[in-house]
């Protein structure tokens, strides 16, 4: 399910947006800026200041994770099965590699948050759909226009 293209955005979205569950049945939405693909079904999320995120996947595992290239308006959103990986965990070190990788010591990863995919989609904005002559570049250019910035 997580494909090279998936893959591709994963590696270049600067956040991912993880919507869980609470116990009361309220849903919520975290950034998360430490993440990465793993293996060809999976998503691997540090917990880093993410207490909330953590209890509520463990008592209700439901997950969705987006995550879009700000310039391009694209991305994709990524419902799955998710799990907490404790430090002690065997697989810990596997999974964590990357993420500790991102992180270079600034900060400390207390756990994992593990999802395993059910469902991928594409996230496309509406440009796409009502202007089908749309081309990424015309995204770009409107991205870097509305956000102030160029190309360095």
């Amino acid at each position: 399910m997580i494909t090279e293209e998936v893959r591709e955005y994963v590696d270049r979205s600067v956040l991912c947006w993880l919507a869980t569950v609470g116990s009361d049945g309220t849903p919520n939405v975290s950034p998360k800026e430490v993440f990465a693909a793993y293996e060809n079904d999976r998503l691997v999320i540090a917990n880093i200041a993410s207490p909330g995120s953590v209890r509520n996947v463990l008592s209700n595992d439901a997950v969705c994770v987006s995550f879009v290239d700000v310039f391009v308006q694209k991305g994709f959103k990524v419902r799955g099965r998710a799990n907490c990986v404790a430090r002690s965990d065997s697989r810990y070190s596997d999974l964590a590699g990357p993420l500790e990788e991102m992180v270079a010591g600034k900060f400390e990863i207390h756990s994992l948050i593990e999802v395993r995919a059910t469902a991928v989609e594409p996230i496309r904005a509406p440009s796409y759909q009502f202007y089908p002559e749309t081309t990424e570049d015309d995204q770009i250019q409107s991205a870097l226009s509305a956000y102030g910035v160029s190309r360095g």
